[in-house]
Formats: structure tokens, C-alpha cells, sequence
């Protein structure tokens, strides 16, 4: 009997062991895999920036040193001593009042002030032709006045140009970097991967590149209208420098006639 209860035992537990060991395998948790370690993203530089706005980044950076060489002359060549100096009003009035109008042409001849060119020009109208009137020789002094101050402000715009150019060049930039990015999108032999990445460069390069334009736009403009209000100081400064001189010059003007253009007429050369 013991021999036969044996290995019918046997047979029920092995089963049952075997099936133990498996559960036990399956609720065994498995180790978990370790985070893969994530590469550092490198941080792009400003020069990967801005040459990654395409072609238009380099009209954009010629005009660019172009505002910054007119920006730096308009600073130091905008003042008041090129327009009119204390030193030479004052020699103005005291040989406007002695009447000595060949010396004050000299002395306007060697001098570089806008005011000086105006006299210049004013007074050698006047010793070559004696005969001529007062209103002639007004006209004369308001034409010059009026062609320095014209200078002044024709010498600024060259920012307002700038200002305004630099928008459309990165305007274009942008449109330029939108048609390739929907030929990437119609294009049908790249993956979608790749598609992807040359979508974003080219959306990239629309904007670097729309970017730079208006920052330079506004820069210049911002400094056009800075030299702006201080060209409209200038000009009013010439406008009273010069018509004090004329003022002057209106009250010796008959006993100039009378006098001193009675001499042989003496040009500039001359004087000199």
C-alpha cells in the first residue's frame, strides 16, 4: 500500500511546485532601466544667431556699419561752432560798424563757419557789383542761408534712409525663408523628420532675419530723430547770426554805397 500512495504523491506535488515556481517568476519585479543620461544641450552663441538669418544679414550688416560711421560723424560734425562762434560775430560787429567790409570778406574767407560762407558770399556780391540794391543783395544773403541750412538737413537723411530700407530688406529676408519652408512642405522625397527640421530652419530664418531689419530700422530712426531736432536748433542759430550781420549791414548800407564801393571793386583774390 505504502508503495503505491508513493508515488502518487509524488505525482500531485511536482505539478504543484512547479506551478509555485512560476508564479514566483512572474511576480518577481523586474529591475528598472536607468534613465538614459541626457546630453547638455549646447547653447548657441550670438553669432550662430545672427548668421543664421540667411542672405539678408549681410545688406543688413553693411548698412548697419554704415549707421554707425554717419552716427559717430553727425556727433562730433553737428555743433554750434560750425555754425556760428562768438569769436567771429564779434569780429563781425566791430568791423561791420568801421564799415570795413573788404577786411570782414578777408576774415569770412579764412573762416569755416556757415555763417562766415553766408557773409562770404553776401559781401563779395556786394564789392562786384556797387550798383546793385539792398534787396538784391538780401536775396543773395537768403539763397546762401538757405543753401547751408539745406546742407544741414539734406546731411541726416541718409539715417531716415536707412530706417526705412532696413524693415523692407528684412521683410524680404522673411518672405524669402517662408517660400522655403512650404517647398520643404511640398517637397515629397525628404522624411518627415527631416521635413521638420528644414521647416524650422527656414521659419528660423524668416524671423533672425525680420528681426535684424527692425532693429536696425529703429536704431537709425531713433537717431535721425535725435540729429533732427538738433539740425533744427543749428539752423535757427544761422538764421539769427545771419539776420543780425544783414541787419548791420542795412544800416551802412547808403554810405556804402556812397563811400567805401566808390573804390575800385577788390575780389577775393585780391584782398587777399
Amino acid at each position: 500500500m505504502k508503495s503505491i500512495l508513493c508515488p502518487l504523491a509524488a505525482l500531485l506535488i511536482s505539478p504543484a511546485a512547479a506551478l509555485a515556481q512560476v508564479v514566483s517568476l512572474g511576480t518577481t519585479p523586474s529591475p528598472t532601466p536607468e534613465p538614459a543620461a541626457v546630453s547638455p544641450v549646447s547653447a548657441s552663441t550670438l553669432w550662430d544667431l545672427v548668421s543664421s538669418g540667411g542672405w539678408a544679414i549681410i545688406p543688413l550688416g553693411i548698412l548697419s556699419v554704415i549707421t554707425v560711421m554717419l552716427v559717430l560723424t553727425y556727433l562730433f560734425t553737428l555743433r554750434r561752432g560750425a555754425v556760428v562762434s562768438a569769436h567771429y560775430m564779434n569780429t563781425a560787429d566791430v568791423l561791420l560798424k568801421k564799415r570795413d567790409y573788404h577786411g570782414l570778406l578777408a576774415i569770412s574767407s579764412r573762416h569755416g563757419e556757415m555763417v562766415a560762407r553766408v557773409v562770404q558770399r553776401t559781401l563779395d556780391f556786394a564789392t562786384r557789383n556797387p550798383n546793385a540794391d539792398y534787396a538784391v543783395v538780401r536775396e543773395i544773403a537768403e539763397t546762401e542761408g538757405a543753401t547751408q541750412a539745406a546742407s544741414l538737413q539734406n546731411r541726416i537723411t541718409y539715417l531716415a534712409d536707412i530706417g526705412m530700407l532696413s524693415p523692407m530688406i528684412g521683410l524680404l529676408g522673411t518672405v524669402v525663408g517662408i517660400i522655403k519652408s512650404f517647398g520643404v512642405l511640398a517637397s515629397r522625397q525628404t522624411a518627415e523628420a527631416s521635413r521638420n527640421m528644414l521647416l524650422a530652419g527656414g521659419v528660423s530664418e524668416a524671423l533672425v532675419a525680420t528681426a535684424g531689419g527692425l532693429i536696425l530700422g529703429i536704431t537709425s530712426m531713433a537717431f535721425y530723430a535725435l540729429f533732427r531736432g538738433r539740425v533744427q536748433r543749428l539752423v535757427s542759430d544761422l538764421e539769427i547770426a545771419s539776420t543780425h550781420i544783414m541787419g548791420l549791414l542795412a544800416l551802412n548800407y547808403n554810405r556804402r554805397r556812397d563811400g567805401a564801393l566808390e573804390k575800385p571793386r577788390v575780389s577775393v583774390e585780391d584782398d587777399f
